[in-house]
């Protein structure tokens, strides 16, 4: 048999056994060959190319369906991360390592890059791998100073860590998460060392945070450390909020404007966010579906990374 007619042989076995599901004994008979030189043509026709065959994990036809749903309704580009394990924590880590890979593709010489510190942002910032990058920047997006007058040293190791990895410089923002009155945040956006950091804040070519939830299972980092008074809580509650971004507080419609607790917060508006070119929001647990549909309402995400479970709860609320 020359080599052309092998080919042909090759194809023809090929269709019968991928296309129509015929038996190697029906195709043997009908090309008048052996069962052995069937599979012999079979492997032939894998080998140049005739036939290629695709696995798929489990699950991954169902991400992809995610994806394309959660891009069409939010018009996002979303990433939908197949998490192995069951538990919350596992879905925060498959999604953070995730949006680490997503995020230095991202990475261009001269950038400046806004991080809202935050659980799932300092997981992100542990799974980084070294890309120095002339020319980077980081800024903090928020201020992170709590009631108690910590918050600045956790902050602060994260966007160390990054900008070691980064070989980037690093901007902070040291002023309260919350000031107790939103006339000491007015007199503070006056003075010049504030004044800079915004500056800088609104050069960012990309902006990297994740969405707070009052009930997280894995707790929100602004909910468990003193950042809330119970009056607070209950001022959000009353004002319809139902979780944040950057420390900005948001109802399910999406809306934030008159939540009296805005007033008093250091985090830039999803308006401010919005003027940002690209936006990574990052998001794991089924009980951020509700503060995550109202982020993506208000616009201020271009990029999503959430893990399966979360994607069908943010989905099923329709």
């Amino acid at each position: 048999m020359s080599a052309g007619n092998r080919l042909e042989h090759a194809f023809a076995a090929a269709r019968m056994y991928y296309d129509e599901g015929q038996t190697m004994e029906t195709i043997a008979q009908s090309l008048a060959v052996s069962r052995s030189t069937v599979s012999r043509l079979l492997r032939d026709a894998r080998d140049e190319g005739l036939v290629t065959i695709s696995l798929h994990p489990p699950g991954a036809y169902r991400a992809d369906e995610l994806r394309h749903r959660l891009a069409e309704r939010f018009g996002v580009r979303a990433h939908v991360v197949a998490a192995p394990e069951p538990g919350e924590r596992e879905r925060l880590a498959a999604v953070a390592q995730a949006g680490a890979a997503l995020l230095e593709e991202m990475l261009e010489p001269d950038m400046t890059i806004g991080l809202a510190w935050g659980t799932t942002t300092s997981n992100l910032v542990a799974r980084l791998r070294p890309a120095p990058t002339p020319g980077l920047r980081i800024v903090q997006l928020n201020g992170a100073i709590n009631t108690e007058g910590s918050g600045m040293t956790y902050v602060s190791s994260v966007l160390a860590k990054a900008a070691g990895l980064w070989d980037a410089t690093v901007h902070h923002f040291p002023v309260p998460a919350f000031f107790d009155h939103a006339s000491t945040r007015q007199a503070m956006w006056q003075e010049r060392s504030v004044q800079r950091v915004l500056h800088v804040q609104r050069q960012c070519t990309l902006a990297v945070f994740s969405v707070g939830a009052f009930d997280a299972e894995v707790p929100s980092h602004v909910y468990t450390n003193n950042y809330l008074t119970p009056e607070d809580r209950r001022s959000l509650r009353a004002d319809g909020a139902v979780g944040d971004v950057c420390t900005v507080f948001l109802r399910a419609d999406g809306t934030w404007k008159g939540i009296g607790m805005n007033n008093r917060g250091t985090g830039p508006s999803p308006a401010q966010l919005a003027r940002i070119p690209r936006r990574l929001l990052l998001a794991a647990g089924s009980r951020k579906a509700v503060p995550l549909r109202a982020a993506l309402r208000a616009g201020v995400a271009t990029d999503l990374v959430v893990d399966e479970v979360t994607a069908q709860s943010l989905l099923a609320l329709g």
